[in-house]
């Protein structure tokens, strides 16, 4: 089935809308530029002076054109050795914003009895926040060191592994369905970017926002335009 712009910057495909919200029984978001505004480690690298450097591989990463994420996340965190707890706190208050409709959205699935999941190839400084916020239910995501107040540049490792990338991404996302017996194809997936594409590719249901291009073209759905909870338009 071709895509079909069912209403102006909406777009599916493989499918005919509307469908019910209630036929799914878990929503697992990406955070940076999905649930958020923001990518968090380009702006904590604006504090070190490196943004312009460090959003270029975010970009290249999300575009799906760098194939090793974990080595381009670590690249990037290197590049913010020395940036301080307290310049992290200013992007934490001052930049970072939720997305259009991500709290009505996150409450409509609530309401339907959906358990909310937040895969990140972010940080737990930023993911935490977002997790009482809008009372997630579940998170994965990354872990900076810091010594003295200060970034060292690593990341710690966790009981799970080291980095949370496409692959955790979607291993999460099938783990949280197994502990509470949901089919992976009851499961919503909502992503922007290339580590997105494994969790959506075993989900029952993807969703692509303000999403690149690689990752529109496999969604879905594409919400190109407006706020999350334009899903609401095709999920009812």
């Amino acid at each position: 089935m071709q895509p079909v712009e069912i209403s102006p910057g909406l777009v599916v495909q493989g499918f005919s809308p509307p469908l019910n919200l209630r036929d799914f029984k878990l929503i697992a978001f990406d955070m940076d530029s999905t649930l958020i505004n923001i990518e968090c480690v380009d702006e904590i690298a604006d504090a070190a002076g490196r943004k312009a450097e460090v959003a270029a591989i975010t970009e290249a990463a999300m575009r799906g054109e760098i194939t090793d994420y974990k080595e381009s996340l670590r690249q990037r965190v290197a590049l913010l050795k020395g940036v301080s707890v307290s310049s992290m706190e200013e992007v934490l208050n001052q930049r970072m914003r939720l997305n259009p409709g991500a709290a009505d959205l996150v409450a409509a699935c609530k309401q339907v009895g959906m358990i909310t999941l937040l895969v990140s190839g972010g940080f737990t400084f930023f993911t935490d926040r977002i997790r009482d916020l809008l009372a997630i239910d579940c998170t994965r995501s990354n872990v900076l060191e810091m010594e003295d107040g200060l970034l060292t540049g690593r990341l710690l490792n966790q009981h799970w592994g080291d980095i949370c990338d496409g692959e955790e991404k979607r291993r999460m996302l099938i783990q949280t369905c197994a502990q509470n017996n949901i089919h992976p194809r009851q499961a919503i997936a909502m992503g922007d970017g290339a580590n997105d594409l494994p969790m959506m590719g075993v989900a029952g249901f993807s969703v692509a926002y303000h999403a690149k291009p690689k990752v529109r073209e496999q969604a879905m759905v594409a919400i190109n335009s407006g706020g999350l909870d334009r899903l609401l338009e095709v999920l009812r």
